[in-house]
């Protein structure tokens, strides 16, 4: 089991003055690491580390809702859809597919220890190469409404362009401007074109590019981050040894913000 990254956890029904929200972000690679005949199943470890975030929000990448290739292969495959077996016990669970495979599908998910309010989707797909999404939570905190983003963006630096376009769309034209929100997930952008952009859309994040996630084994570059907009960013960390490199390509990264 992964060590625990927050030794003081704080419960949903804790005091009334500001509280803190703890967001997690994580590229779980299908819950599978390694190639051929030699990858191994990792969810099952995925499902206790995701346990041992202590996250209020934990926002999912690559998710599978199923695949026979890999479920015919593992005999120890959950039954569950991916996002569904890795919600800790009290948390709800939201999937929405990005990609339709020969095998399967998968997608982004959202896990939360607080009531969901509404689910929705957009395709966000650049080209016909890769299936892209985004997947929009709007979840209640003390019942205060907060919009959650998990996005996963394109391999290609002209398709994260475009898709952080249509993601600043979005946002004008779903959310509220007064709405508390969370944009988290892999954004695949390894200069800051990307980060720029979200600043001029109003985002906030903790130290940007400061939080190495990827490759997880020895990391190198922050690809996951999480913006807001109407919390204050106070800290963040990414878990590092080796019980955490070995069950995906990037390492989660925990960020809390205060919410008044």
């Amino acid at each position: 089991m992964p060590p625990a990254v927050r030794p003081n956890s704080a419960e949903p029904t804790a005091g009334l003055q500001a509280m803190t929200l703890r967001v997690a972000t994580y590229n779980i690679h299908k819950g599978v690491l390694g190639l051929g005949p030699r990858r191994r199943l990792e969810i099952h470890n995925l499902s206790l580390a995701v346990e041992q975030l202590d996250a209020d929000i934990v926002c999912l990448q690559e998710v599978r809702k199923l695949n026979h290739r890999e479920a015919a292969h593992f005999s120890r495959w959950p039954e569950l859809p991916q996002a569904d077996y890795l919600a800790p016990e009290g948390y709800e669970a939201l999937y929405r597919t990005n990609a339709y495979t020969r095998h399967g599908e998968h997608g982004n998910a959202m896990l939360s220890r607080w009531p969901v309010l509404s689910a929705g989707h957009e395709d966000m797909s650049d080209h016909r190469f890769e299936q892209r999404g985004l997947l929009h939570g709007v979840v209640s905190v003390r019942g205060l409404s907060v919009h959650v983003l998990v996005v996963h963006l394109g391999l290609i630096r002209a398709s994260r362009v475009r898709q952080a376009a249509q993601l600043d769309q979005y946002i004008r034209r779903e959310i509220p401007h007064e709405a508390p929100l969370i944009v988290a997930g892999d954004f695949n952008d390894w200069g800051e074109r990307v980060h720029r952009h979200f600043e001029r859309m109003g985002l906030q994040t903790c130290e940007p590019a400061a939080h190495p996630t990827f490759p997880a084994r020895l990391p190198l570059v922050q690809l996951d981050y999480v913006y807001v907009r109407g919390l204050t960013p106070l800290r963040v960390m990414v878990p590092r040894g080796r019980a955490w490199w070995r069950m995906s390509d990037h390492l989660p990264l925990i960020a809390e913000f205060s919410l008044p």
